[in-house]
């Protein structure tokens, strides 16, 4: 038995599947498998896949059932008692599953391993993602999750590992969320069991690329119902802050969309007081001036200038 399963849903992603399976295959740590889950692609995705001869590689195919079920599937199929995740345009440096490897030898007993990461645009805009106070190259249990989740979450999408087990008990991700399906997943883990963090950076995560369910139109996507943790919110005033900063997102979404309905709707969940000064202003002004700001935020992100309302 492979120590790690590494579970990829493949969708459209005929672009850049190539560079990120040989970034799996360069992994120093080659005690794994990989399980790629064709979720219906209909472009060359799946040719390029098969491509591959690596007998670690093993391909499923699917009707098109979105992120979750694939990733749920994968899951299924996994001989391993780790569970590593990745997405099919996003990129390990070759000492990523070695560092994880390391970090659950180290401390056995948590539920979710994190290792840090790098959100890339283009070869001039890249961020470190930064997590409240922990510093870089910290090594442990995270004390408190949810207050250092923000600006970015301490779990990101392809920088993590999970305890089969674990995941199988919370109930894994909820088929048919198309977007913050992996917030909603890390918040049920993190309340439930230990998150152990090495904060150094493994993992480059593109943003803004050809296909990414985040580049859907708002109204294609599908929110997490977040109200399933209103009980532990009224207990824990960093979780319902890490929760409202997500449901300001939403909001903030459905208002450049001008979909006043749904904007209102998540918007009255959230305490204001949880927001900072320019959370709160993009939600006063008039809605043509926010779209000409997101603008701007997008020209001046191309240009290498990371601006975040988050911090």
């Amino acid at each position: 038995m492979p120590f790690f399963s590494v579970i990829i849903p493949l969708f459209n992603k005929a672009e850049y599947v190539e560079r990120t399976l040989n970034s799996v295959l360069l992994q120093s740590f080659d005690d794994f498998e990989v399980i790629i889950v064709n979720d219906g692609s209909t472009d060359n995705s799946l040719k390029i896949a098969e491509s591959f001869t690596d007998d670690r590689i093993v391909i499923y195919s699917k009707d098109n059932k979105g992120v979750s079920t694939a990733r749920n599937y994968g899951v299924i199929k996994a001989t391993s008692n780790y569970i590593a995740f990745l997405d099919a345009d996003d990129i390990w440096k070759p000492n990523h599953l070695d560092a994880l490897h390391n970090l659950i030898v180290d401390m056995p007993s948590c539920a979710l391993y994190c290792m840090g990461y790098i959100k890339q645009k283009s070869d001039k805009s890249k961020i470190r993602a930064q997590f409240g106070t922990i510093a870089d190259g910290y090594k442990g249990v995270v004390s408190a999750y949810f207050k250092n989740s923000l600006p970015f979450t301490i779990a990101g999408m392809g920088a993590v590992a999970v305890n089969k087990a674990k995941f199988i008990e919370v109930g894994g991700f909820t088929e048919g969320v198309t977007h913050g399906e992996d917030i909603e997943l890390w918040t049920s883990l993190a309340l439930q069991d230990k998150v152990a963090l090495h904060n150094i950076a493994t993992v480059i995560h593109l943003i803004n690329i050809k296909g990414r369910v985040s580049n859907l139109k708002i109204d294609d996507k599908v929110f997490p119902d977040f109200s399933q943790f209103n009980t532990q919110e009224s207990h824990s005033a960093d979780l319902k802050h890490y929760l409202d900063n997500n449901r300001y997102a939403i909001a903030l979404g459905y208002r450049l969309a001008k979909d006043s309905k749904n904007y209102k709707f998540w918007k009255n969940q959230i305490e204001l007081e949880n927001l900072n000064k320019k959370q709160k202003l993009l939600l006063k002004l008039p809605v043509d001036l926010v779209v000409t700001l997101k603008e701007i935020h997008q020209f001046l992100l191309e240009k290498g200038f990371y601006i975040s309302t988050f911090r």
